[in-house]
């Protein structure tokens, strides 16, 4: 706590009307430990990924971060089924038993407490595997310079309807792929029983 000298006379002095400086507030804080992010992300991702495999999920992502004294642990999975709340419960149980039993056999994966976070990606993640792009048929794609939906796709590549015309673009001339958000038109958009509203106002008029 910080001590503020009073007015007054001071010790071996005379009176006087001086006001002492007050000393500098110093607090001390407990330094983190330091951990390597790297090397720790990897020693997560030994123990997570065949527990997200035996679950018949693929490990799209795992990020580590650090939050003040806490770290994030992010795991992205998904499916070509795609993947529901109930399923990321499970894997997230799942995963949390894998990481409490590897630190209790081989000793603490990371210092000090952690969160863990499991989901899917967003529409946002890029395209980059033969599978990203199978499990988004269907779906307005851009790609090195084409916008296109996704027709097929197999071992040599993929199909793009491109304003009427099929494109094939095979694995190695396929850069990065971005699913593009489509909105429906005015004129396709449902809005109810409109028919059926104009004929109860005709019912109650005609009575």
């Amino acid at each position: 706590m910080t001590q503020r000298g009073r007015a007054g006379s001071r010790p071996g002095g005379r009176p006087g009307n001086r006001r002492s400086r007050p000393e500098p507030e110093t607090r001390s804080t407990p330094s983190l430990p330091r951990v390597d992010l790297s090397a720790a992300r990897a020693r997560i991702r030994e123990v997570i990924e065949p527990v997200v495999a035996k679950a018949g999920y693929d490990l799209e992502d795992l990020t580590l971060s650090r939050a003040g004294r806490r770290f994030v642990v992010r795991v992205l999975i998904d499916t070509d089924g795609g993947v529901g709340l109930d399923d990321v419960a499970v894997v997230s149980r799942e995963i949390s038993e894998a990481l409490d039993l590897a630190e209790e056999s081989g000793g603490e994966l990371l210092a000090g407490e952690y969160q863990l976070e499991v989901g899917s990606p967003g529409i946002d993640r890029p395209l980059t595997e033969p599978r990203h792009w199978r499990r988004n048929i269907g779906r307005l794609v851009a790609v090195g310079g084409l916008t296109g939906r996704v027709l097929s796709v197999d071992d040599t590549g993929v199909a793009l309807d491109v304003d009427g015309t099929t494109r094939e673009l095979a694995w190695a001339d396929l850069g990065a792929g971005k699913v593009q958000i489509e909105f429906k038109r005015m004129d396709e958009a449902d809005f109810g029983d409109e028919d059926g509203e104009e004929d109860d106002d005709e019912g109650e008029g005609g009575e």
